[in-house]
């Protein structure tokens, strides 16, 4: 199909008005492939391996590449090459190969606290790293969130639009620590797909146990141009407890229009709760630049509830990749946990196999 054809098609798929469906309980056949745990406080090159928020596959190299969510408190914010094998017995040790820090405009690596890296995708066409930071919103701070392009050693190329609504407004727009969360590649590289944490102050109210709470997903052309946005609903909190929350934290195209999304929540006292979901963006609403009162949101379907495989726990995991395909046609899924440079908490690393 003609480039041209190509892009008319997907962005009409997008805008199409069908009924959304509830989650469907059940999951899909995810064969669990093997874990493999990094070792706790690992120093490579200088840096403090830890809090992995990202993961993606780089069909260039055959290797991965992890984002650290590091602010520049530890070592200047960063990223890391690793290699692993993924066969259909099981995963290999992870093997760190590199590590680069990002980079401002002018060459300088962020300040502390000036930069919250979150999701990092290699470009499937150029190679280089497009990735997302949540930006700050505090009683005296307010900074953007930002997608970003980097050369592979990090170097700086562009920042990328955002819609209006994920900027910090006094009393708009992103709450703190639930912001730019989710990117992926979608149609070949043709889209930027991209998801918040949770929901946008004007959005509503953050997940309890009796409801959940609404968060946006942002579609674009690589090249910034803002197609659409379209309502995400969570899952209402898993367990009561103090301290919990609940939110989008990788997003991961099948198609065009289809994309798996991981929910990631924590209660304290209960740990973790990840699962993860199945969504089609045909027939969702575009709300862009609109309320999401009587928005049809983005159908969704439950694809794999982690507690039921045999990890050695569900910690926070936060991203999600293809991995490499097996012989018999299977794609592989990488996830990845963030340890949040706790002793308390691992970081892991997590194969399955999907029909």
């Amino acid at each position: 199909m003609p480039r041209r054809l190509l892009s008319a098609a997907l962005v009409g798929s997008l805008s199409l008005t069908l009924a959304a469906a509830p989650a469907e309980a059940g999951q899909t056949s995810l064969r669990f492939l093997g874990e493999q745990i990094v070792p706790n406080a690992l120093t490579y090159e200088g840096t403090t391996v830890g809090g992995l928020s990202s993961v993606d596959y780089d069909q260039r190299t055959g290797q991965f590449v992890f984002v650290s969510d590091d602010r520049s408190a530890l070592q200047p914010a960063r990223f890391y090459t690793a290699k692993f094998s993924v066969t259909s017995n099981g995963l290999g040790p992870v093997s760190f190969t590199g590590t680069s820090p990002f980079r401002q405009a002018d060459g300088t690596t962020y300040p502390v606290n000036s930069v919250d890296p979150e999701e990092l995708r290699v470009d499937p066409r150029s190679g280089d790293y497009y990735w997302t930071q949540e930006g700050e919103r505090t009683a005296t701070t307010l900074l953007d969130p930002s997608l970003r392009e980097a050369k592979r050693d990090g170097t700086y190329v562009r920042d990328l639009p955002i819609p209006d609504n994920e900027r910090m407004l006094p009393d708009s727009g992103p709450r703190q620590n639930l912001v730019l969360e989710g990117l992926t590649f979608a149609a070949g590289g043709s889209l930027l797909v991209s998801a918040l944490e949770g929901p946008l102050l004007e959005d509503g109210p953050l997940a309890t146990t009796e409801q959940g709470q609404t968060s946006r997903i942002t579609v674009q052309s690589r090249s910034g141009r803002i197609f659409g946005q379209y309502a995400y609903e969570q899952e209402p909190l898993f367990a009561a407890g103090t301290g919990g929350s609940t939110g989008v934290s990788s997003i991961l195209a099948v198609d065009a229009t289809h994309y798996y999304v991981l929910e990631r929540s924590f209660v304290s006292g209960a740990g973790n709760k990840v699962r993860i979901y199945e969504i089609d963006l045909a027939g969702a609403t575009n709300v862009l630049g609109k309320s999401l009162a009587d928005a049809k949101p983005v159908r969704k379907k439950l694809v794999a509830d982690l507690a039921g495989y045999p990890l050695s726990k569900v910690d926070n995991i936060e991203g999600m990749t293809w991995g490499p395909k097996l012989p018999d046609g299977r794609r592989t899924l990488i996830l990845v946990s963030d340890n949040n440079f706790s002793a308390s908490q691992i970081t892991q690393v997590v194969a399955f196999a999907v029909r």
